[in-house]
């Protein structure tokens, strides 16, 4: 098979194969991969985003830098399997299990970034900023990992990796706020002034759930994306991910700076979050783009068209236009963009054009059928910057990765 001359904005067949973009996943907590399968149970009372998080954060406690390697290998692996070739990671695990710096502060980062380089995948290192529990909380102990003492230390390991990457063509570096929860709002403007000036991406945790609205408007008598927009901090190169729960104003402004929504359908089916205003953002003039978050599950293409199909049960209509052309590219180049990695990639994918979900794709149905019924089960070949990195549906490294994914849960005992 020969690789596309130039970057593919639809999907063509070539003989036995369709070809189509590779998509960009823009949020991601590879970490988390090691949950899957181990917290979607109910156990006694009721279960939300918050109980969750409580064995999210035992999880915490327990992870060294090699288990952050190899879960995050594994990850981004079956990302490629799925015909990912670009991911956002929304780091914001930085310390040791004492809450304490590590003598290297970017150790967990570089970790990470190395698990990417060693899978094939893009990375956008999104050095996430943490540095409290809450309105009026206390920190609890899983969070001491999370926390820095100032700003002025985030930006400098956001500088120290720029430096450390910048003659890496698959490696980029963004800059975060984890959310109004975890941020105070002078910071976050802060943040996102760095982030401009320097023109990275910005990405925040935005009105996730309705408690984190309840806390925002106790604090600062608005809701986060309200308090943004009227901070200044609302721009077009701003990111929030899953504004599941907007005021019709804060769609409005959203809108109005053309910022960026990532929608993570899989992971906030999985928590309960909620039907984010999907038609209304993009009436507005918000953009889309979509990511894995917690890994809760690994494919692409279920994560693209969750997006639409969701919004067809929450409206009881077939609610968007040009409904396939328009989400391969918010599965592919608007997630590149939201990772800072907007033209940089011609990467592409093959699908078995002889897949029961695709046999009888023709020229005409072939965006249709790739982008409302394909699964990863399709995926023979993929291309990251020129390299083959998946073939025949295999990743070289599979085997590899897997047992040491394996390993590493028995050790935490998670197997």
């Amino acid at each position: 098979m020969s690789t596309p001359a130039k970057p593919l904005t639809t999907v063509t067949r070539a003989g036995d194969s369709l070809i189509m973009p590779a998509f960009a996943s823009a949020h991601s907590h590879a970490f988390q991969r090691a949950l899957r399968g181990r917290t979607q149970r109910r156990q006694s009372q009721p279960g939300s985003f918050w109980s969750w998080r409580g064995l999210m954060y035992e999880l915490v406690g327990k992870l060294s830098p090699a288990d952050v390697f190899n879960i995050s290998r594994f990850a981004f692996i079956e990302l490629l399997l799925s015909g990912v070739s670009a991911v956002g990671e929304f780091h914001y695990l930085h310390h040791d299990l004492n809450g304490s710096p590590y003598d290297d502060r970017t150790l967990l980062a570089d970790a990470v970034i190395a698990a990417a380089q060693e899978a094939g995948i893009r990375i956008t290192l999104i050095r996430t900023a943490y540095f409290r529990g809450g309105h009026r909380k206390e920190l609890e102990q899983a969070q001491h990992r999370f926390c820095d003492e100032s700003v002025d230390l985030v930006l400098a390991d956001v500088e120290k990796l720029r430096q450390t990457y910048q003659q890496e063509p698959t490696v980029r570096v963004g800059v975060a706020a984890h959310s109004i929860r975890a941020v105070p709002v002078e910071k976050v403007k802060e943040l996102a002034d760095y982030a401009s000036a320097h023109d990275l991406p910005f990405h925040m945790h935005v009105a996730e759930q309705r408690q984190e609205l309840a806390e925002c408007l106790a604090e600062y008598g608005k809701p986060p994306v309200a308090l943004l927009a009227d901070r200044g901090i609302l721009q077009e190169s701003f990111v929030g991910i899953h504004a599941t729960h907007l005021d019709e104003t804060e769609i409005l402004e959203m809108g109005r700076a053309k910022a960026t929504v990532c929608l993570c359908r899989t992971t906030e089916r999985d928590l309960g979050d909620g039907l984010p205003p999907t038609s209304a953002l993009r009436q507005a003039g918000a953009k889309l783009c979509v990511g894995v978050d917690s890994h809760a599950s690994s494919d692409a293409f279920e994560e693209l068209r969750a997006i639409e199909l969701d919004e067809r049960s929450r409206t009881e209509g077939r609610v968007l236009v040009d409904e396939a052309p328009d989400l391969l590219s918010v599965g592919g180049e608007h997630g590149l963009t939201a990772i800072g990695m907007a033209g940089s990639s011609g990467d592409s994918v093959y699908l078995d054009g002889s897949d029961p979900a695709l046999l009888d794709a023709t020229e005409d149905s072939a965006i249709d059928a790739v982008v409302f019924a394909a699964s990863p089960r399709a995926v023979r070949k993929v291309l990251v910057a020129g390299k083959s990195v998946v073939e025949e549906g295999r990743h070289p490294l599979y085997e590899k990765a897997a047992a040491d994914f394996i390993g590493t849960l028995k050790k935490l005992q998670l197997a």
